[in-house]
């Protein structure tokens, strides 16, 4: 049974039409993700089926007494009350407090104090409270417009876990891949006017949508390469990704066929290495304090070339002042960053900023420089760079002040690129992205040659482009966490982990003289060419073994393991090669 149904409804702004004659329905228990491009009609179409906005024409309509609990993106809380009034009401402290359900919410989503005052906090932490009070209420369905924004990955987990166990109705709109995944069972996709409707999370909607693409002979390569580039890599992921498909992928299997692994991380380092040389950052004994809290204590840290490094932490560990302490703008109060004398670093911080309003688009763009060098002999105009992130044909005019804030930090990245940086720091790079624009940045950073440090809670987007992750849990260290998201997400549940060690670059270095140290190199190259080999193996494997995910996951681990000693011996090869 349905409990919204919307016929032949279209939404009309002007002479756009975001909607265009749409019927469709959610039924009793669903929870369907809504995706699409950013200005697509994907908040309008929340608002059509809340009530909160008249369609231009067609008829929306709710079962008899259907309660809708509804997060906007723009939602408004009274700033002199507390977090308990707001999200609690009249309810008595000896009432909630003894309701599980609701120790459960309050706990998992990490909210400030009760009796905290909403006006001073943060952004985030506001989104947080009004979260609370949504999922704290009883109701039919829930509408959730991007409820990821501002949470850690931490917290991020905990929400999917928790919708994924209610019975309510769910209708989110997100970028987040990973939670798409994992929460919903439908997946409709707002494109030109329609709704596209598809069974599954995240990796089955990029499944159905590559085998209708090849029904219908879809001849756009770009498009076409990209798809097939993604899916690849979905189909070679933990099995749980791709376990339930609802519709037969045979034909999309065989697009994959011969698609290579998304990036050479190998030749990549080789020529990061080319153009950095052997040293980018090397952190030593390195102290940083923000007021009496010790952010960071006695790390040792180095980051090579054609390292592609992700950095796990909750809000306010330290991983935004871990970056501005490799670009200089945080000062350490014991230690130093040594930093090589071929480094040109672009640092995309989280606000979008700097961007000449007066400009338009393509202007904008080749201020900085009309084409960008991709490395490995490749490069690429700025028209062709921005037709590349979507700003396609006459949006190339648009002025640079009428661009919404995905389209904005859409610009950012692009000027960033067209610096021709060598060390690439980016915070919260996905912030504001829609998942097209995501998969194009992924894309394009597949065949970057340089080193990579993201801070980011967007799951997907640091496991697809990240080949090390480090965790910043609390405690002055900076850990490395060969397990990925999954050990830090495991590390902060148990909140106990390995014995405390701030030196995470190896710091073996052999005694005697520099010929002792020569044989040690060559050892250290024979073992990584042998991981080497091991590693293509598995991945060949893998690649067999795609439809068996008991194989598959099996050799993932060995893949994690492999890798984890191969970040280990190259760490330790480019010690030895600095000296």
């Amino acid at each position: 049974m349905n409990l919204v149904n919307i016929e032949d409804v279209s939404v009309v702004y002007g002479t756009a039409a975001v909607l265009d004659g749409v019927s469709l329905g959610v039924g009793a228990g669903e929870r369907v993700g809504v995706v699409g491009r950013n200005g697509g009609g994907k908040t309008t179409l929340t608002r059509v089926i809340t009530k909160a906005e008249e369609p231009y024409s067609g008829r929306v309509t709710h079962t008899g007494g259907l309660s809708i609990g509804w997060l906007s993106q723009h939602f408004d809380l009274d700033p002199t009350q507390t977090v308990g009034r707001l999200v609690m009401g009249d309810r008595p402290e000896h009432e909630w407090a003894g309701d599980a359900h609701a120790r459960a919410v309050l706990d998992g989503l990490d909210l400030p104090p009760l009796d905290a005052v909403v006006g001073p906090m943060s952004g985030g932490e506001r989104r947080r409270v009004a979260l609370a009070r949504v999922l704290l209420e009883r109701h039919d369905l829930l509408v959730l417009d991007e409820p990821t924004n501002h949470l850690d990955v931490e917290v991020i987990a905990w929400l999917a876990a928790h919708l994924a166990s209610r019975r309510e109705a769910l209708l989110v709109v997100t970028h987040d891949r990973w939670f798409l995944d994992t929460v919903c069972t439908a997946t409709w996709e707002v494109a030109d006017g329609q709704v596209h409707r598809y069974d599954g999370g995240y990796s089955v909607f990029v499944l159905a949508r590559a085998e209708r693409s090849r029904v219908a002979a879809v001849t756009e390569s770009r498009r076409q390469n990209l798809m097939r580039k993604e899916l690849a890599w979905l189909r070679r992921g933990p099995p749980a990704r791709t376990s339930k498909p609802r519709f037969r992928i045979d034909a999309a299997n065989a697009l994959i066929a011969d698609e290579p692994p998304a990036r050479n991380s190998a030749e990549l380092v080789r020529l990061g290495t080319a153009r950095l040389g052997k040293s980018v950052y090397d952190v030593e004994d390195v102290t940083v304090r923000l007021g009496e809290r010790t952010l960071v204590d006695h790390l040792t840290w180095h980051l090579g070339p054609g390292d592609r490094v992700g950095i796990l932490g909750a809000n306010g560990s330290g991983k935004t002042t871990l970056l501005r302490l490799l670009t200089g703008d945080v000062l350490p109060v014991t230690g130093r960053v040594k930093v090589g004398l071929t480094v040109r670093p672009a640092y995309l911080d989280q606000e979008v900023g700097d961007l000449p309003t007066h400009r338009r688009v393509l202007e904008a763009v080749e201020d900085i420089a009309k084409s960008v060098d991709l490395g490995n002999g490749k490069s690429m105009s700025a028209s062709q760079l921005l037709e590349r992130f979507l700003f396609e044909g006459e949006r190339q005019w648009t002025p640079v002040g009428e661009l919404s804030g995905g389209e904005r930090r859409r610009l950012q990245l692009l000027r960033l690129f067209l610096l021709e940086p060598n060390v690439l720091l980016l915070d919260e790079p996905t912030n504001d992205l829609d998942i097209e624009t995501l998969t194009a940045l992924e894309d394009l950073l597949d065949g970057w040659p340089g080193t990579l440090l993201v801070v980011s809670h967007d799951r997907y987007f640091l496991e697809r482009t990240c080949d090390q992750v480090f965790g910043l849990l609390g405690d002055g260290a900076l850990r490395h966490l060969p397990g990925g998201v999954d050990e830090y997400l495991a590390r902060r549940r148990t909140r106990t982990s390995a014995p405390p060690t701030t030196t995470v670059a190896a710091t073996v270095r052999p005694t005697g003289d520099s010929r002792t140290a020569k044989k040690e190199l060559v050892r250290l190259e024979r073992r990584l060419a042998k991981l080497g080999e091991r590693e293509a193996a598995l991945l060949a494997e893998m690649a067999a073994q795609a439809t068996d995910y008991v194989a598959v996951q099996a050799l993932d681990e060995a893949l994690r393991e492999l890798r984890a000693d191969k970040a280990h011996a190259e760490d330790a090869w480019l010690a030895l090669s600095a000296d």
